[in-house]
């Protein structure tokens, strides 16, 4: 129910291209109709095709969350047509690389407690950022953040706030995957998840890009929903899924006002429109 809220700064920027994966959601090109018309969506678990941007033996090193990740990344540089090495990043993730923490918590368990450089490697936070930008040989600007449930909106603003400040394009990418047990039964995540968005400033965008004006609020103000009662099941267990009343209104293009989770006693506007 919502009651009073404040607002405070207003970004605006343009979506220059998406892509997505989720349970039943294989790609945004797949998943845009599916967003539109829930009632043909078919709940399913996630699966992650191979990201053609690494190269195989990175692949098999890599974590669910890296390949998700990337893979999200260039479905939506493509829609976009701009290239990967041009562009800065911005990685966000509640969870990081689940079944990378667990290995290496039951490493440190034994005696030897002997951790090998690629458990290690890939337990900072910025391995997504770091996989990607070798692979994209790209050395532009990338930022990795963590909000726990709040992660894909805390993302979204300060992406959008770089492209203000930059007037350049840059791209967003949230990915939560589930921890194994006994980590699961204390936070658990349903499957894997993955958004990208490639933000810019409006006055280069296309003429059919959908423009995002971004405000944060505090208050109590009711977090948009999926109207579809599974699809929201699935936005509240997965954290980066947060992301789905946004997608749906993309998918709809249609003019529309989404709040986003965010940190405790704030929430993030959302205000989607297609300009004339």
């Amino acid at each position: 129910m919502t009651t009073s809220a404040q607002r405070s700064g207003a970004v605006e920027v343009a979506v220059l291209g998406i892509g997505a994966i989720g349970p039943g959601l294989a790609s945004w090109a797949q998943a845009a109709p599916l967003l539109r018309e829930p009632a043909g969506w078919v709940r399913s678990p996630t699966v992650v095709p191979p990201p053609q941007r690494l190269p195989a033996t990175e692949r098999r090193r890599a974590g669910t969350v890296v390949k998700a990740s990337i893979v999200v990344a260039d479905e939506a540089l493509a829609m976009a047509g701009v290239a990967a090495s041009e562009v800065a990043t911005v990685f966000t993730s509640s969870t990081g690389d689940p079944l990378n923490c667990h290995l290496l918590c039951e490493a440190l368990a034994t005696s030897e407690r002997m951790v090998s450089p690629t458990r290690f490697t890939n337990s900072v936070h910025n391995a997504p950022a770091g996989y990607w930008h070798i692979a994209a040989g790209s050395m532009a600007p990338s930022t990795s953040l963590a909000a726990y449930d709040a992660s894909f909106a805390a993302g979204l603003l300060e992406a959008a706030v770089q492209v203000q400040a930059t007037q350049a394009p840059v791209l967003l990418v949230a990915c939560d995957v589930p921890y194994p047990e006994p980590l699961h039964s204390k936070r658990p995540v349903a499957d894997s998840f993955g958004v990208a968005l490639l933000l810019g400033p409006t006055r280069d965008a296309p003429a059919s890009a959908a423009w995002l004006g971004l405000a944060c609020g505090t208050g109590e103000v009711a977090v948009t929903a999926c109207a579809d009662e599974a699809m929201d099941r699935l936005r509240r267990e997965i954290p980066a899924a947060r992301a789905l009343p946004l997608l749906q209104a993309l998918a709809g293009q249609v003019p529309a006002s989404v709040v986003l989770d965010d940190v405790p006693g704030a929430v993030l506007h959302v205000q989607l429109r297609w300009p004339e």
